[in-house]
């Protein structure tokens, strides 16, 4: 379509503008970078369905076969058959196989717990605390107690300040009745073999005054009074 321009009275100019259209520019660009987009396109569609075709077809099946394999574990975990929780009994998988044949599962993750708290309890601080740093403990309903596990092994080691740092970890959750005085409990006295008193006074008496119902309130007064505290 054009337009008429006129110059002077008696003379016209008639120029000729294009009208652009929108589409056909659209349509333009495309075609002189159809093989960039196309290219672009093909290397998403393939990562989705990459990723979907190992959720499906890898995943999947990788989550469910850990899950089979960490139950007979936590069998004889439940049993106190540490060492075959640990290595297995020569059937079924133990924590440790588990972890290094299905890393990155949530089983596998879990096994990384369940390992720690084996080696605490045959008294092994150092693997403990490799395990337990290894563990994945966000989101997961033992969260608290794995710091708390942590502040243990690091006690056991005789790293006292970072035994400290765990159960304070541990006591975070302040809507957990059982779980936080434990924890509160464990670092004032952590605090006292570290000759932080003032830092121990704080913990007895929180647990004096938020945890008043708990089994850890029931002597606090005595240790509050040795520290000096006779309110």
């Amino acid at each position: 379509m054009a337009n008429t321009v006129r110059n002077k009275p008696g003379t016209e100019r008639i120029t000729t503008i294009e009208e652009t259209n929108p589409l056909e520019t659209i349509q333009d660009k495309y075609e002189q970078n159809k093989k960039r987009i196309n290219t672009a396109i093909f290397v998403v569609l393939a990562a989705v369905i990459g990723f979907f075709a190992y959720q499906k077809f890898i995943k999947e099946p990788k989550e469910t076969k850990a899950s089979n394999a960490i139950s007979y574990a936590q069998m004889y975990f439940a049993q106190d058959s540490v060492n075959k929780a640990l290595n297995g009994d020569g059937q079924h998988q133990g924590f440790l196989q588990i972890i290094k044949k299905y890393g990155g599962t949530k089983a596998g993750n879990l096994a990384q717990y369940y390992a720690g708290i084996s080696f605490l309890q045959m008294n092994d601080p150092k693997n403990a605390i490799k395990h337990l740093k290894e563990f994945d403990a966000q989101g997961t309903n033992v969260q608290y107690v794995a710091y708390g596990a942590l502040g243990d092994a690091y006690m056991e080691n005789n790293n006292v300040k970072e035994g400290i740092e765990y159960y304070n970890k541990a006591a975070a959750n302040k809507d957990d009745n059982l779980i936080t005085p434990i924890y509160l409990y464990r670092a004032a006295m952590a605090y006292e073999m570290n000759n932080q008193a003032d830092k121990a006074k704080e913990n007895y008496k929180r647990i004096r005054d938020e945890y008043p119902l708990s089994m850890q309130a029931r002597e606090i007064d005595k240790h509050l009074a040795r520290l000096g505290v006779l309110d």
